[in-house]
């Protein structure tokens, strides 16, 4: 019920700051899942980023953080960067699932979805590909194994066409 009421919350909640293609990309600093640092946007200046909001209780999200933690080893030395937030409303909830299906990129935690709401993110797993620049330049709602060929083509052109 909860969960129901914080994906309602977070449709509620849009605000002008929603993140589209074209779009600057939110600024934000978000403690790390274990809450032992913070972490900004702004520390990937530079890079290409695939920022991935996320939650424990979210099925397709099992897929895609072990495919996106490969996709992250893979072009990791050509500037990609992967950071993932995790939305639920108690850490230790991302922490167990982080334990269950660990990641080689950042994990932050977001349990009030402020950072959600500034992206106005809708669904999970939802998904902002922003450039060196810090320009979004794709947004990916929802999540099927089929989808990492896209994304990955996607990757793979900004890291192109800014290397």
């Amino acid at each position: 019920m909860l969960k129901s009421l914080a994906i309602v919350g977070l449709s509620l909640c849009l605000s002008a700051q929603a993140a589209d293609s074209g779009d600057i990309a939110p600024s934000f600093v978000l403690p790390d899942i274990r809450g032992t640092a913070s972490v900004s946007l702004t520390d990937y200046a530079g890079k290409v980023v695939y920022l991935d909001f996320w939650a424990s209780w979210c099925t397709p999200c099992r897929q895609s953080l072990p495919l996106l933690s490969a996709l992250h080893v893979d072009l990791t030395n050509r500037g990609f960067e992967v950071l993932a937030i995790d939305i639920d409303e108690d850490p230790d909830d991302g922490r167990r699932f982080i334990e269950t299906y660990p990641v080689g990129y950042t994990v932050l935690s977001d349990p009030d979805g402020h950072v959600a709401k500034r992206y106005a993110v809708r669904t999970m797993p939802s998904s902002f590909l922003i450039d060196r620049s810090g320009v979004v330049r794709s947004v990916h709602v929802g999540f099927k194994e089929k989808d990492m060929v896209h994304i990955r083509a996607q990757i793979e052109s900004l890291l192109e066409y800014q290397d």
